[in-house]
């Protein structure tokens, strides 16, 4: 073959696989996160202040996106909750160490967008069906399919403000159940994946309660991970650290694998 046919051929090949993976990238693999304070993200901040401090686990990435509060997307960078949660200063949250976890461990997903829906303090009541939370959560998913994508997945992290009120408490599981069936039922995904967390903080006196609920909730594709025994901040018995949040995505990208 002459070495300009060669060089011809590899260039054409070089093409196309450039082609093939653009093409792949276009295809957004999206996941919600929602929940209250531990999903937005509280590691760093102190004093009502995030520390500005990124691990490596955390960094950006031009393959991570998120949804902003405007409903464009945007490259993704911590805090990823900020002008979401607007309840207190946001900081380091699951998030990002998820993104970078699942890339690692399987590129092929093309771009991940993740949309940030959490608002700290908040029980499972005014996430119920028709509540302004529930109907913003719906809002943001359906902005985020405009350009095309698929929700790969639910992050769900809540649960420590029902943990303080024994009759939130014993209505939890129930509560749970109807909101994770009914947020597949307007999202028109039936089976979609949904990973929650059993609590990690014994911030109510109702805390195992509430823990109890979440790991026995048997619905098809919902998995619960264990945050018990992840450090949570000094004279702070709610908050996970930032060190404790980076290990916490790790885990939730290794219950989307298991899925």
């Amino acid at each position: 073959m002459f070495p300009s046919m060669i060089f011809m051929f590899l260039a054409a090949f070089q093409f196309h696989t450039f082609e093939f993976l653009v093409f792949a990238t276009n295809e957004k693999s999206i996941f919600i996160l929602a929940g209250q304070s531990n999903m937005a993200g509280r590691g760093g901040v102190r004093n009502g202040t995030w520390d500005g401090c990124v691990p490596h686990e955390c960094r950006p990435d031009p393959r991570i996106l998120r949804l902003n509060p405007k409903l464009m997307w945007e490259e993704a960078h911590e805090p990823l909750h900020k002008g979401i949660d607007t309840t207190k200063p946001c900081g380091v949250g699951p998030g990002m160490s998820f993104a970078n976890s699942v890339l690692e461990r399987d590129p092929c997903l093309g771009v991940i967008g993740l949309v940030p829906c959490a608002s700290g303090g908040t029980n499972i009541t005014e996430w119920k069906r028709g509540s302004d939370l529930y109907n913003r959560l719906l809002e943001r998913a359906n902005a985020a399919l405009r350009d095309g994508g698929k929700i790969r997945a639910i992050l769900w992290y809540q649960g420590e403000s029902d943990s303080a009120d024994e009759t939130r408490a014993k209505m939890y599981k129930k509560r749970l159940i109807e909101f994770f069936l009914g947020i597949r039922r307007d999202l028109a995904s039936p089976a979609l994946p949904i990973i929650q967390v059993a609590l990690a903080s014994n911030a109510g006196l109702y805390y195992e309660v509430v823990r109890k609920a979440q790991l026995e909730i048997k619905l098809p594709n919902v998995i619960c991970i264990d945050a018990k025994g992840l450090e949570v901040k000094e004279n702070d018995t709610l908050h996970l650290t930032t060190s404790a949040q980076v290990h916490l995505g790790k885990m939730f990208a290794d219950a989307f694998f298991r899925i």
